[in-house]
């Protein structure tokens, strides 16, 4: 009696399972609370855009024109520096073995010099004396030729010698130049803002995909804002423009339009990675805020609104009217 109960009970205990577990599947899975609350626009009508922070002088990779192993590093990020001054150095101890070759060569160059000036006026001295015989018949018309030759020879050989001191000399500048573009400095007056080399590591010449160093003009920040192309045509210089702290819409500042890139290019994700592309195109715009508004760093993300006019179906858009067309 009781091994004819057990089927239907499991099977009845089985559908009340497999119901429990669809009901509790169903129930809709709470939203997670935002971490911050996203920023909204002051404006009616405007273009949202996403902004990066960066230096007035836009934000300077820092490469090397040689490669070579790093001497010394003299700089530390946060460091104020002027233009031309060094931020590392490279090993120069081959060039400076090879500028002291070229010294001493170029020492030699001017002692030949010295002794082809000496024999010049030797030869001069011969000849004039040759000339200053008034009987010809002390002298013989082939030896009189011999010495003017000897002197052309001479004045020929002086001016070889002086050309070989000028090329010593092109070779000192050209290994002092060498010497001194192993010395990388600093292109403009700016603050040091990361640091990626060591001493003793190998500093690759060329474009690199971590640069040496980053250098930034840090007396005005600008935003850089990419403008969607579908909104690029209502997009307009004289509009007001504000921007979000991202993390943090408390912190808002009014904008300053600095300058916009006539040219629409491939929009970069945001990753840290310059090759990295979606497919979107942009256009961008630089604004000026006052730095001290909030806290923001280079690199750090702000949330854009730019006021936009309301063009119901565009109907109200006039072409620019070029140069040399009729009103």
């Amino acid at each position: 009696m009781k091994s004819k109960l057990i089927l239907p009970i499991l099977a009845i205990a089985g559908f009340l399972f497999a119901a429990y577990t669809v009901v509790s599947g169903s129930k809709p899975t709470p939203v997670a609370a935002a971490a911050a609350e996203p920023s909204s626009a002051p404006y009616e009508t405007f273009i949202a855009g996403a902004g990066i922070v960066e230096a007035k002088s836009r934000n300077i990779a820092i490469g090397t024109p040689l490669p070579g192993i790093v001497k010394a590093v003299i700089v530390k990020v946060g460091d104020q520096v002027k233009i031309g001054d060094p931020l590392f150095y490279l090993d120069d101890r081959d060039t400076k073995a090879e500028l002291a070759v070229k010294q001493a060569d170029l020492e030699k160059a001017l002692a030949d010099v010295k002794v082809a000036e000496a024999t010049l006026a030797d030869f001069r001295s011969l000849l004039h004396l040759a000339e200053a015989v008034t009987d010809r018949r002390a002298i013989s018309g082939e030896e009189l030729l011999k010495r003017r030759n000897a002197l052309a020879v001479a004045k020929a050989q002086l001016g070889s010698a002086k050309a070989l001191v000028q090329q010593a000399k092109a070779g000192v500048t050209d290994t002092q130049t060498t010497l001194d573009r192993l010395v990388i400095r600093a292109p403009v007056d700016s603050e040091v803002l990361q640091v990626n080399v060591r001493p003793g590591e190998f500093a690759q010449a060329g474009s690199v995909n971590t640069p040496l160093l980053v250098l930034g003009n840090l007396d005005q920040f600008h935003v850089r804002v990419d403008i969607d192309e579908n909104d690029a045509w209502r997009f307009d210089k004289n509009s007001k423009a504000v921007a979000y702290l991202r993390g943090n819409r408390n912190f808002m500042a009014e904008l300053s339009l600095v300058y916009v890139e006539p040219y629409v290019i491939p929009k970069a994700s945001l990753t840290g990675d310059s090759t990295e592309r979606v497919d979107t195109r942009v256009l961008q715009a630089l604004y000026s805020f006052n730095r001290s508004s909030m806290p923001v760093y280079v690199g750090q993300q702000m949330d854009v609104f730019i006021e936009a006019k309301d063009y119901p179906n565009g109907k109200d858009i006039k072409a620019p009217v070029k140069v040399g067309d009729a009103p």
